[in-house]
């Protein structure tokens, strides 16, 4: 009989990690997917040159998404422990706090970065060809980024309740307008980049107008007014202790992946090519992963707000077999269908050979990194963000290093190897510290019983 329940208990959880995840993936494909589309029509319309302004823009702005997104992943932990301990009063006044401090922040960083763009792009070494246009891209991009903040402050709310499908609805209308606005800017008008970017940042404004009447309309506790008193400093320092840990996680590894761009520049173009391509062909096919381990942080969380610690397990639980099954399939999806993928974006015979032997590498761990991301959820979810956010930190260090020192070993694969080798760091490291956990608390049930 309790076998029973407990089979019906892990079912049911199944089906509501099923449930909260899979609108997160299709969000997080279709924002991938309108990213190449916005690529395709600026490169085919503007040509090569135009192409090469906005990439050369890409990890400036990804620096201020990652720090934005990551603060908000914090931000969601905090919503979920309140509504899984149904203390709904405090999630109006965490949104209206956070709502209105990412807000005006990244407000002043739009100014600053609308008159800045020009000397940070020098800075960046960007090319003299492509610096014009680069600023003229970059300058008007900045100036989304309250509308990033905002958007993401009511989407990890969101999440946090329970509601993942807002956050899809939003990003679908982010994209037909984006997409629309691209062929009418820079088709129709010839505004070339900068018509790219006006585009972008519309869609991102309807977005962020979408996704707040959403939550105001269909949920009660995200209703607020504007008023001094919205400002509530307890919340303010809630937040910031989960949100400031994966928000420096965040820059960091932003940081660092301008190391490895550096590192990787160093091999020949053909390299550079297939490698660039094959990590977007994971940026979509990772989809599954990374969501699944939001899914199991915010359904953690929940459990732990309701002070229900085996729940909590029992989700790690069945999130880490979804995890698997997951993860496993994509392996043997990608192994064969690597090289046609890569072919796909136009690279020539050289590059999709160099892309055919880096899945084949990498894809062999991508189970490895898929327990990693489970039982990081679970650790953020329980609150631990701080040991969570170094240890992939250290794990990125990891990363550099392998680059550097293995190189002479495996030549231009040195990029997987280096890579999976972090991921196996990336989950000893997540192991150990849950292990730790269970044994503190099994200590502390002791001493409770003899007492």
């Amino acid at each position: 009989m309790l076998k029973r329940a407990a089979d019906k208990n892990l079912g049911e959880i199944a089906r509501t990690l099923i449930r909260f995840c899979l609108p997160l993936i299709l969000s997080g494909i279709l924002q991938q997917l309108y990213n190449w589309v916005d690529a395709f029509i600026v490169g085919n319309v503007e040509g090569e040159l135009a192409l090469a302004a906005i990439g050369a823009t890409t990890m400036i702005s990804q620096f201020f998404v990652m720090a934005i997104t990551g603060f908000t992943v914090g931000l969601a932990i905090l919503f979920a422990q309140k509504f899984g301990a149904g203390q709904l009063e405090d999630i109006p006044r965490i949104l209206a706090t956070f709502t209105l401090l990412l807000g005006a922040v990244f407000l002043v960083l739009a100014v600053a970065g609308f008159q800045l763009a020009a000397p940070v792009l020098h800075l960046m070494h960007t090319t003299a060809d492509t610096v014009a246009l680069a600023e003229a891209y970059l300058s008007v991009i900045f100036i989304g980024f309250p509308f990033l903040a905002v958007y993401n402050t009511y989407a990890a709310a969101l999440r946090g309740i329970g509601d993942s499908r807002a956050p899809f609805l939003a990003i679908f209308v982010s994209s037909l307008t984006n997409v629309v606005l691209d062929i009418l800017f820079v088709a129709v008008l010839h505004w070339n980049v900068r018509g790219a970017a006006v585009a972008t940042v519309f869609s991102q404004a309807a977005m962020t107008v979408f996704i707040v009447i959403y939550g105001i309309k269909k949920h009660p506790p995200l209703r607020f007014q504007l008023q001094p008193s919205c400002f509530d400093c307890r919340m303010l320092r809630q937040g910031a202790a989960l949100g400031v840990p994966p928000m420096i996680q965040s820059t960091v590894i932003a940081s660092g992946n301008l190391i490895l761009q550096n590192f990787m520049n160093g091999f020949q173009t053909q390299t550079v090519a297939a490698i660039t391509t094959a990590y977007r062909v994971d940026s979509i096919v990772l989809q599954p992963v990374v969501n699944n381990g939001s899914g199991i942080s915010t359904l953690v969380a929940q459990s732990k707000g309701a002070g229900d610690e085996m729940r909590a397990l029992r989700i790690l639980q069945v999130g880490t077999g979804i995890m698997a099954a997951v993860c496993l399939l994509t392996t043997v999806t990608i192994i064969p269908a690597g090289s046609y993928l890569i072919a796909m974006f136009g690279a020539g015979p050289e590059a999709v050979e160099i892309g055919r032997n880096f899945f084949q590498r990498i894809a062999a761990f991508y189970i490895v990194y898929g327990l990693a991301t489970s039982v990081r959820g679970y650790l953020e979810g329980m609150g631990d963000v701080v040991y969570s956010s170094l240890a992939g930190i250290f794990s990125l260090g990891a990363r550099i290093l392998f680059s550097y020192t293995l190189v002479r070993f495996y030549g231009n694969m040195v990029i997987a190897y280096a890579e999976a080798y972090s991921w196996g760091i990336l989950l000893t490291l997540y192991l150990v510290r849950f292990f730790w956990r269970r044994r503190k608390v099994r200590k502390a049930a002791e001493i409770s019983g003899q007492a």
